[in-house]
Order: structure tokens, then C-alpha cells, then sequence
């Protein structure tokens, strides 16, 4: 009778297991999605920057146009990419072309990003018309300024905190290790893995962290299905 059940579970996971295994606990995060946007000029492929207002948070910052899942408005993350980038940018999404998405990329700090490719069906950056509240200003960089040159890349440490202290100086304790008897080195920070950082330098600007990650992961899909 056990074995009979035991095969049953078997038979179970069989019929229910993931053709194309995805990201287990992503509802766990907060899911968000950004558009990287290639904008043709004169004959050549460009990537569209945008510099965040310097009032909002990481303002003046380098990234790509995007942000949160918002169920109330978003069927699904392509749906976001293409609100954030309409709200942001001021461009029609009959105006921006999905190519298709690439990986989703986990970040250290509980979010979980997806990338989508799209073109933006304009002739000249000056048809946007950015929203001043939330982008400071707009670029374009050549594709085969990144096929060119490759980024430069340091390395992190991450930790889990298992407590820390608040302003006041008082002690949270997030994760009650030595009451729970877990063995002592859970009872302060551990960890230390390493995390890349990449950064590019493109005249007076600075592409780093993830938006330079994803530039890196394009490129280098780039390199492979290309001549350049």
C-alpha cells in the first residue's frame, strides 16, 4: 500500500513538474521589469539612457526606463516595461516594438528584474517628452561603443544580518539564531559571497550595477549572433 502511494506522488510530480523550470519563491520578491530600448539613428543601433531626477531616489542615477509589477495595471511584466516606459519617456507604447525578453536577474536586495527588449519607432530622442518628476534628462549610446569596449569590474561582499542596529541604536534581531540553537557563526553576520559590480565610462557618464550588467548580458548575446 505504501509503495502503491509512494508511486503515486511520483506519478503526481510526473504530470506537474515544470516543462521550463522557472524562478522558485519569485513571488517572494518584489518583481519588476525594465525596457532596454535601441533606437536606430543614422543606419546604426543605439541604446536609450535615461538620468534619474535628481529629487527621487537614486536620483541622478543611469538606468533604463522601468519598474514594480503593479497587478492593478499590468497583465504581466512586458505590460510594465511598456507602462513605465510611456510614463517616463512620454512615447506611445504603439510606438515601442517588443523584440522578446532575456533573463530575469535576481538582486541581492530582494528584487527580481526582467528585461525586455524593445525598439522605440522614432527618428530623433527630441520626439520624447520625458517627465521632468521622475527623469532629469536622456542619451544614446552606440551599440558598438559596449561591443567595443568591455566594462570594467569590481567585486562586493554581501552578508547576511541575522540583527542589526536602528537609529536609536537599539539591537532588531531579525533572525533569533542562538535562541532557536542554531550553531554560533548564525549568530552574527555570515556570508561575505562575493557579487560583481560592472561599470562602463562613456564620455562624461557613468553605466554601473545592474543597468551595466544588462547592457553586458545584450552585448554579449550581441558578440555571439553577429560578426561584429
Amino acid at each position: 500500500h505504501r509503495f502503491y502511494m509512494d508511486n503515486n506522488i511520483l506519478n503526481k510530480l510526473r504530470e506537474f513538474l515544470p516543462e521550463y523550470p522557472n524562478i522558485s519563491g519569485k513571488n517572494e520578491y518584489i518583481n519588476s521589469s525594465i525596457l532596454v530600448p535601441f533606437i536606430e539613428i543614422d543606419g546604426q543601433y543605439n541604446l536609450l539612457f535615461q538620468k534619474r531626477a535628481n529629487h527621487i531616489r537614486q536620483g541622478g542615477e543611469i538606468c533604463f526606463p522601468g519598474g514594480i509589477f503593479d497587478k492593478k495595471k499590468d497583465k504581466n511584466l512586458i505590460d510594465t516595461a511598456l507602462r513605465e516606459t510611456s510614463e517616463e519617456l512620454g512615447i506611445e507604447t504603439d510606438k515601442i516594438e517588443i523584440i522578446g525578453k532575456i533573463d530575469t536577474f535576481i538582486m541581492p536586495m530582494g528584487l527580481t528584474v526582467d528585461g525586455i527588449v524593445g525598439v522605440l519607432k522614432i527618428n530623433d530622442i527630441n520626439e520624447l517628452n520625458i517627465n521632468k518628476n521622475e527623469v532629469d534628462s536622456v542619451f544614446t549610446v552606440p551599440l558598438s561603443f559596449f561591443v567595443n569596449n568591455i566594462p570594467q569590474k569590481y567585486e562586493v561582499k554581501l552578508e547576511v544580518q541575522p540583527h542589526y542596529k536602528d537609529e536609536s541604536g537599539n539591537d532588531v534581531v531579525l533572525f533569533p539564531a542562538k535562541e532557536l540553537g542554531l550553531p554560533e557563526i548564525y549568530w552574527k553576520p555570515w556570508g561575505k559571497a562575493k557579487h560583481n559590480l560592472y561599470l562602463y565610462k562613456f564620455e562624461d557618464k557613468i553605466i554601473w550595477g545592474l543597468t551595466a550588467s544588462i547592457v553586458k548580458y545584450v552585448v554579449d548575446i550581441t558578440r555571439i549572433k553577429t560578426d561584429y
